[in-house]
Protein backbone atom coordinates (compact mmCIF):
# COMPACT_ATOMS: atom_id res chain seq x y z
CA UNK A 1 0.00 0.00 0.00
CA UNK A 2 2.82 2.31 1.08
CA UNK A 3 4.95 1.90 -2.45
CA UNK A 4 1.18 2.96 -4.13
CA UNK A 5 -0.17 5.83 -1.94
CA UNK A 6 3.44 7.58 -1.73
CA UNK A 7 2.40 8.61 -5.65
CA UNK A 8 -0.64 10.14 -4.16
CA UNK A 9 -0.15 11.96 -1.56
CA UNK A 10 2.47 14.98 -1.01
CA UNK A 11 4.16 16.30 2.00
CA UNK A 12 2.35 19.80 4.06
CA UNK A 13 4.49 22.46 4.10
CA UNK A 14 2.44 25.42 4.49
CA UNK A 15 -1.07 26.60 5.75
CA UNK A 16 -3.25 25.29 7.79
CA UNK A 17 -1.83 21.74 8.12
CA UNK A 18 -5.48 19.95 8.28
CA UNK A 19 -7.44 21.84 5.78
CA UNK A 20 -4.23 21.10 3.34
CA UNK A 21 -4.84 17.33 4.12
CA UNK A 22 -8.25 17.69 3.53
CA UNK A 23 -7.47 19.50 -0.26
CA UNK A 24 -5.22 17.12 -1.42
CA UNK A 25 -7.79 14.19 -0.51
CA UNK A 26 -10.35 16.15 -1.90
CA UNK A 27 -8.48 16.68 -5.21
CA UNK A 28 -8.30 13.34 -5.68
CA UNK A 29 -11.44 12.68 -4.97
CA UNK A 30 -12.97 14.97 -7.67
CA UNK A 31 -10.41 14.01 -9.88
CA UNK A 32 -11.95 10.43 -10.03
CA UNK A 33 -8.02 9.04 -8.63
CA UNK A 34 -9.66 7.93 -5.37
CA UNK A 35 -13.46 6.15 -6.21
CA UNK A 36 -15.69 4.83 -3.85
CA UNK A 37 -14.66 1.36 -2.05
CA UNK A 38 -10.75 3.22 -2.85
CA UNK A 39 -9.31 1.93 0.76
CA UNK A 40 -6.78 5.11 2.50
CA UNK A 41 -3.07 4.04 3.57
CA UNK A 42 -3.31 4.01 7.72
CA UNK A 43 -2.74 6.21 9.66
CA UNK A 44 0.85 5.87 10.33
CA UNK A 45 1.45 5.85 6.99
CA UNK A 46 -0.07 8.95 5.52
CA UNK A 47 0.66 11.14 8.59
CA UNK A 48 4.62 10.02 7.22
CA UNK A 49 3.75 10.61 3.86
CA UNK A 50 2.02 13.93 3.88
CA UNK A 51 5.07 14.49 6.93
CA UNK A 52 2.10 15.64 9.22
CA UNK A 53 1.37 14.88 13.10
CA UNK A 54 -0.93 11.94 13.81
CA UNK A 55 -3.32 14.10 15.46
CA UNK A 56 -3.47 16.68 12.38
CA UNK A 57 -4.02 13.83 10.02
CA UNK A 58 -6.72 12.39 12.42
CA UNK A 59 -8.27 16.20 13.18
CA UNK A 60 -8.60 15.98 8.93
CA UNK A 61 -9.60 12.57 8.51
CA UNK A 62 -12.51 13.36 10.75
CA UNK A 63 -13.65 16.10 8.90
CA UNK A 64 -13.63 14.09 5.96
CA UNK A 65 -16.24 11.50 7.48
CA UNK A 66 -17.91 14.44 8.72
CA UNK A 67 -18.63 15.33 5.12
CA UNK A 68 -19.39 11.90 4.08
CA UNK A 69 -16.12 11.55 1.75
CA UNK A 70 -14.99 9.34 4.03
CA UNK A 71 -16.21 5.94 6.34
CA UNK A 72 -14.18 4.44 8.91
CA UNK A 73 -14.92 0.84 8.97
CA UNK A 74 -14.01 -1.83 11.83
CA UNK A 75 -10.77 -3.62 10.58
CA UNK A 76 -10.03 -2.10 7.27
CA UNK A 77 -9.58 1.65 8.08
CA UNK A 78 -11.07 4.82 6.36
CA UNK A 79 -12.06 4.27 2.80
CA UNK A 80 -13.90 6.96 -0.13
CA UNK A 81 -17.96 6.23 0.59
CA UNK A 82 -20.45 6.44 -1.57
CA UNK A 83 -20.17 9.31 -3.59
CA UNK A 84 -22.88 8.81 -6.62
CA UNK A 85 -25.33 6.08 -5.55
CA UNK A 86 -26.60 3.94 -8.12
CA UNK A 87 -27.78 4.80 -11.92
CA UNK A 88 -31.20 3.27 -11.17
CA UNK A 89 -33.24 2.02 -8.75
CA UNK A 90 -33.78 -2.43 -8.12
CA UNK A 91 -37.70 -1.31 -9.04
CA UNK A 92 -36.69 1.29 -11.91
CA UNK A 93 -33.42 -1.95 -13.09
CA UNK A 94 -36.70 -4.50 -12.98
CA UNK A 95 -39.01 -1.88 -15.51
CA UNK A 96 -36.48 -1.62 -17.86
CA UNK A 97 -36.11 -5.44 -18.08
CA UNK A 98 -40.31 -5.69 -18.49
CA UNK A 99 -39.99 -2.82 -21.58
CA UNK A 100 -37.23 -3.18 -24.59
CA UNK A 101 -38.08 0.28 -25.47
CA UNK A 102 -36.45 1.74 -22.12
CA UNK A 103 -33.48 -0.68 -22.24
CA UNK A 104 -32.70 0.69 -25.44
CA UNK A 105 -32.93 3.79 -24.20
CA UNK A 106 -29.84 3.23 -21.50
CA UNK A 107 -27.44 1.72 -24.92
CA UNK A 108 -28.83 5.13 -26.22
CA UNK A 109 -27.50 7.05 -23.62
CA UNK A 110 -24.09 4.60 -23.14
CA UNK A 111 -23.35 5.29 -26.92
CA UNK A 112 -23.30 9.20 -26.98
CA UNK A 113 -21.41 8.60 -23.31
CA UNK A 114 -18.84 6.37 -24.32
CA UNK A 115 -18.04 7.72 -27.61
CA UNK A 116 -17.50 11.54 -26.01
CA UNK A 117 -15.13 9.97 -23.46
CA UNK A 118 -13.14 7.62 -25.80
CA UNK A 119 -12.72 10.78 -27.99
CA UNK A 120 -11.98 12.57 -24.71
CA UNK A 121 -9.28 9.83 -23.77
CA UNK A 122 -7.41 10.11 -27.15
CA UNK A 123 -6.75 13.84 -27.22
CA UNK A 124 -6.19 13.70 -23.14
CA UNK A 125 -4.37 10.42 -22.33
CA UNK A 126 -1.14 10.33 -20.44
CA UNK A 127 1.31 8.31 -21.24
CA UNK A 128 0.41 6.47 -17.86
CA UNK A 129 -3.04 6.00 -19.39
CA UNK A 130 -1.97 4.94 -22.42
CA UNK A 131 0.00 2.27 -20.14
CA UNK A 132 -2.86 0.95 -18.45
CA UNK A 133 -4.91 0.98 -21.53
CA UNK A 134 -2.27 -1.34 -23.06
CA UNK A 135 -2.23 -3.64 -20.31
CA UNK A 136 -5.49 -4.34 -20.09
CA UNK A 137 -5.74 -5.05 -23.85
CA UNK A 138 -3.44 -8.04 -23.15
CA UNK A 139 -5.38 -8.97 -20.48
CA UNK A 140 -8.54 -9.10 -22.92
CA UNK A 141 -6.06 -10.92 -25.66
CA UNK A 142 -5.07 -13.34 -22.41
CA UNK A 143 -8.50 -13.96 -21.85
CA UNK A 144 -9.95 -14.67 -25.35
CA UNK A 145 -7.12 -17.73 -26.02
CA UNK A 146 -7.72 -19.12 -22.82
CA UNK A 147 -11.45 -19.03 -23.44
CA UNK A 148 -11.60 -17.63 -19.84
CA UNK A 149 -14.98 -16.12 -19.89
CA UNK A 150 -15.06 -14.41 -16.56
CA UNK A 151 -11.57 -12.60 -17.04
CA UNK A 152 -12.75 -11.35 -20.79
CA UNK A 153 -15.88 -9.70 -18.72
CA UNK A 154 -13.32 -8.40 -15.91
CA UNK A 155 -11.07 -6.90 -18.62
CA UNK A 156 -14.12 -5.85 -20.61
CA UNK A 157 -15.55 -3.42 -17.80
CA UNK A 158 -11.80 -2.65 -17.12
CA UNK A 159 -11.21 -1.06 -19.94
CA UNK A 160 -14.46 1.01 -20.29
CA UNK A 161 -13.59 2.54 -16.82
CA UNK A 162 -9.59 2.91 -17.55
CA UNK A 163 -11.49 4.81 -20.65
CA UNK A 164 -13.49 7.51 -18.66
CA UNK A 165 -10.26 7.85 -16.45
CA UNK A 166 -8.33 8.75 -19.25
CA UNK A 167 -11.03 11.67 -20.40
CA UNK A 168 -9.78 13.42 -17.67
CA UNK A 169 -13.29 14.61 -16.93
CA UNK A 170 -14.53 13.95 -13.36
CA UNK A 171 -18.05 14.15 -13.98
CA UNK A 172 -17.84 11.74 -16.68
CA UNK A 173 -15.40 9.97 -14.65
CA UNK A 174 -17.76 9.20 -11.98
CA UNK A 175 -21.29 9.20 -13.88
CA UNK A 176 -19.62 6.43 -15.80
CA UNK A 177 -19.05 4.64 -12.61
CA UNK A 178 -22.34 4.05 -11.73
CA UNK A 179 -23.18 2.87 -15.26
CA UNK A 180 -20.46 0.55 -15.11
CA UNK A 181 -21.93 -0.63 -11.93
CA UNK A 182 -24.70 -2.11 -13.76
CA UNK A 183 -22.72 -3.98 -16.47
CA UNK A 184 -20.47 -5.81 -13.59
CA UNK A 185 -23.89 -6.94 -11.41
CA UNK A 186 -24.97 -8.58 -15.08
CA UNK A 187 -28.04 -5.82 -15.76
CA UNK A 188 -28.52 -4.85 -19.24
CA UNK A 189 -25.48 -6.31 -20.09
CA UNK A 190 -25.22 -10.41 -20.77
CA UNK A 191 -21.73 -10.81 -22.13
CA UNK A 192 -22.21 -14.83 -22.85
CA UNK A 193 -25.23 -13.74 -24.84
CA UNK A 194 -22.96 -11.90 -26.98
CA UNK A 195 -20.16 -14.07 -27.24
CA UNK A 196 -22.50 -16.59 -28.39
CA UNK A 197 -23.34 -13.98 -31.02
CA UNK A 198 -20.31 -13.41 -32.82
CA UNK A 199 -18.04 -16.75 -32.25
CA UNK A 200 -17.09 -16.52 -29.08
CA UNK A 201 -16.51 -13.11 -28.42
CA UNK A 202 -14.04 -12.16 -31.29
CA UNK A 203 -15.90 -9.04 -32.83
CA UNK A 204 -15.97 -8.56 -29.06
CA UNK A 205 -12.29 -8.34 -28.67
CA UNK A 206 -11.75 -6.87 -32.25
CA UNK A 207 -14.02 -3.57 -30.93
CA UNK A 208 -12.73 -3.46 -27.59
CA UNK A 209 -8.95 -3.31 -29.01
CA UNK A 210 -9.58 -0.68 -32.44
CA UNK A 211 -11.38 1.65 -29.21
CA UNK A 212 -7.75 1.23 -27.20
CA UNK A 213 -5.22 1.10 -30.02
CA UNK A 214 -7.37 4.84 -30.95
CA UNK A 215 -6.72 5.85 -27.83
CA UNK A 216 -3.26 5.10 -27.17
CA UNK A 217 -2.96 6.15 -30.93
CA UNK A 218 -4.40 9.72 -30.03
CA UNK A 219 -7.15 9.60 -33.25
CA UNK A 220 -10.16 10.99 -31.86
CA UNK A 221 -12.03 10.58 -34.22
CA UNK A 222 -11.51 7.03 -34.48
CA UNK A 223 -11.96 6.42 -31.20
CA UNK A 224 -15.30 7.82 -31.29
CA UNK A 225 -16.30 5.84 -33.81
CA UNK A 226 -14.90 2.26 -32.91
CA UNK A 227 -16.93 3.45 -29.47
CA UNK A 228 -19.91 4.21 -31.07
CA UNK A 229 -19.53 0.74 -33.60
CA UNK A 230 -19.40 -1.30 -31.03
CA UNK A 231 -22.58 0.16 -28.70
CA UNK A 232 -23.81 -0.38 -32.26
CA UNK A 233 -23.08 -3.84 -32.23
CA UNK A 234 -23.95 -4.31 -29.12
CA UNK A 235 -27.86 -2.93 -29.09
CA UNK A 236 -28.61 -5.03 -32.84
CA UNK A 237 -27.49 -8.33 -31.11
CA UNK A 238 -29.82 -7.41 -28.38
CA UNK A 239 -32.39 -6.64 -31.13
CA UNK A 240 -31.61 -9.68 -33.21
CA UNK A 241 -31.47 -11.70 -29.76
CA UNK A 242 -35.11 -10.50 -29.10
CA UNK A 243 -36.49 -11.09 -32.11
CA UNK A 244 -35.31 -14.89 -32.41
CA UNK A 245 -36.79 -15.19 -28.66
CA UNK A 246 -40.32 -13.85 -30.50
CA UNK A 247 -40.37 -16.51 -32.94
CA UNK A 248 -39.11 -19.57 -30.76
CA UNK A 249 -42.39 -18.40 -28.63
CA UNK A 250 -44.69 -18.84 -31.47
CA UNK A 251 -42.79 -21.72 -33.00
CA UNK A 252 -43.62 -23.24 -29.98
CA UNK A 253 -47.18 -22.27 -29.61
CA UNK A 254 -47.70 -23.64 -32.86
CA UNK A 255 -46.11 -26.72 -32.31
CA UNK A 256 -47.88 -27.45 -29.04
CA UNK A 257 -51.09 -26.95 -31.23
CA UNK A 258 -50.66 -28.79 -33.40
CA UNK A 259 -49.68 -31.44 -31.40
CA UNK A 260 -52.53 -31.70 -29.71
CA UNK A 261 -54.42 -31.48 -32.48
Amino acid sequence: MREAAKFLFEPIDHGSVADAVVEQIETLIVAGVLKEGSKLPSEREMAELFDVSRPKLREALKRLEDQNLIEVRHGEGSVIAPLIGKALSPALVDLYARHPVAFFDYLEYRREQESFAARLAAERATKADKEILTRIMADMVAAHEADDSEAAQRADIGLHVAIADASHNSTLIHMMASVYDLTKRGVFYNRDFLRAVDDNGAMLLEQHLAIGKAIVGGDPEAAAAAARAHLDFVEQSFRVGQEKIKREAIAKKRHSLSASG
